[in-house]
């Protein structure tokens, strides 16, 4: 079997589930683009993949990946390669496993069109709504892979199933109905559905880690990143962050030309007296 994850950490994950499992042993493969965000209009041809790529190099600057950090792989050649083992060996199975968040789900969709021809083969693990026990033995219910521990995957392992041919029908079409959508920000509203947002989707998440006192701009990514609910990549995060200084409403000392480290930010002073709406009263139906 082949495992097919979408977040770095999982491949050391999944390694360490085969240690304990040697029913669930094969090869890692990882899906390394985020297409919970950034255009996705025309991906499936060369000149749309590469307007992609570029828009990956625009808010890659200055950051400590690096504009070129973006173009060290393409995930159209790791389906390739898939495609090729599938070929050469008609006893393989892909196993995808999603956790519920827009990122995995995503990732899913872009697949479905690429494998219709391996149906049966294809199997899916998505781990929405199960519980699951934590390190202090309590139950909880995960939203990523990596939140679950190592030994809870042989209980996980079970909930694997092929890919129906409805899928195989529906699911394609989901990935071009977004696609065609073309929102920057997509977020999962429950089971497999996505919803299109403006680019602005998670200003408010920026503004409210920042302060009326300077600080250090990557402090305000990290402390935005722990506290966000609907979870996105750094990349992502600074790059709107530099969109806020760029309208004003974040100030700014230091260079923002350099590293993400060379600079710090605080609200300014208008957002800071801009007053909190008041909360609706609950009304009875």
């Amino acid at each position: 079997m082949i495992h097919i994850v979408f977040n770095e950490s999982e491949v050391s994950l999944m390694q360490q589930v085969m240690e304990l499992d040697a029913s669930m042993s094969g090869e890692v493969v990882l899906v390394r683009d985020d297409f919970a965000v950034g255009p996705l209009q025309n991906t499936d041809t060369e000149e749309g993949w590469q307007a992609r790529l570029n828009w990956w190099r625009e808010i890659s600057r200055n950051s400590p990946y690096g504009e070129e950090g973006v173009g060290r792989f393409d995930d159209r050649e790791t389906v390739k390669q898939l495609k090729e083992k599938l070929d050469e060996n008609p006893a393989e199975e892909l196993w995808i496993w999603m956790g519920q968040n827009q990122h995995d789900v995503m990732g899913y969709y872009w697949l479905m069109p690429r494998f219709r021809d391996y149906q049966g083969r294809v199997m899916v693990l998505y781990l929405n709504n199960l519980p699951f026990i934590n390190e202090k033995g309590h139950i909880f219910y995960p939203s990523w892979l990596h939140e679950i521990q190592p030994k809870e995957f042989t209980k996980a392992r079970k909930l694997a199933r092929p890919v129906t041919l409805s899928e195989f029908e529906i699911d394609p079409d989901e990935w071009r109905k977004i696609a065609e959508e073309n929102a920057l920000v997509r977020i999962l509203e429950g089971g497999k559905k996505i919803a299109g947002k403006e680019e602005s989707f998670y200003d408010s998440e920026i503004l409210k880690n920042c302060t009326g006192e300077w600080q250090k701009a990557t402090r305000v990514l990290s402390n935005t990143l722990n506290r966000m609910k609907i979870k996105t990549g750094d990349l992502f995060l600074m790059w709107r962050m530099k969109q806020l200084i760029a309208e004003g409403k974040i100030e700014i000392t230091g260079d923002l030309d350099k590293g993400w480290k060379d600079f710090d930010v605080k609200l300014s002073g208008a957002v800071q007296t801009i007053p909190a709406p008041a909360e609706e009263e609950t009304k009875e139906a």
